[in-house]
């Protein structure tokens, strides 16, 4: 009955966390290479919306994680999930500050978002582990990119987000790497298209609402 009911309050318990408390990071907030140059209210509009969506990726990647930790067979790879989940919370404290810096708010659906991650992370979970760890690798491939192209659209001025994007982007390309060299299957053509179709459609409502 234990083994039944630990996975389940994991879950609780990340679910409630990331939705509702405050996150606290283990690592200190990126520092920019440059001062922080002086933004103006477009500016701000502009890097509030894109940290906004930044900040819906780190709530997906807890319930992600947390959800493939629960189902996982393997005890090493349970652990593995898991200490991404906790490396991910910096990300997400660290969205979570420069959206309060840029006067901007969390997207107002990030329940929504946690419980259809959850969903995909139950699924691939239970689709046994190399698939699992493919899932997680091509995820961190398309939020990789995602970061990048993040680069290209943040006020240059803007140098604070820039830190923390850069970082993100490090650790995701890391994290993919990881599940690779974990025994990670490749994804067929057709889901990789249309976890890019999911994640347009999020995005796209993110920026916005």
């Amino acid at each position: 009955m234990t083994f039944m009911i630990d996975p389940v309050l994991a879950v609780a318990d990340s679910a409630l966390r990331t939705l509702f408390a405050r996150p606290h990071a283990t690592r200190d907030l990126p520092v920019p290479s440059q001062a922080q140059g002086e933004l103006t209210d477009a500016d701000r509009r502009k890097a509030g919306a894109l940290m906004r969506v930044n900040h819906v990726g780190e709530v997906c990647a807890q319930a992600l994680y947390t959800a493939q930790a629960a189902v996982a067979r393997d005890p090493a790879l349970r652990a593995h999930f898991i200490e991404a989940a906790h490396e991910e919370t910096d990300h997400l404290a660290w969205t979570r500050q420069r959206l309060d810096e840029l006067g901007a708010r969390p997207s107002i659906l990030n329940p929504l978002w946690y419980a259809g991650a959850l969903g995909l992370g139950l699924i691939a979970g239970r689709l046994g582990d190399p698939l699992s760890l493919g899932f997680v690798a091509e995820t961190e491939r398309q939020v990789e990119a995602h970061l990048d192209s993040h680069l290209d659209r943040l006020p240059v001025q803007d140098s604070a987000s820039r830190a923390v994007v850069e970082q993100m982007k490090l650790d995701e390309a890391r994290h993919a790497s990881q599940a690779v060299d974990a025994g990670a299957a490749e994804l067929p053509a057709p889901a990789k298209a249309l976890m890019r179709v999911a994640s347009r459609v999020m995005t796209t409502l993110a920026h916005r609402i």
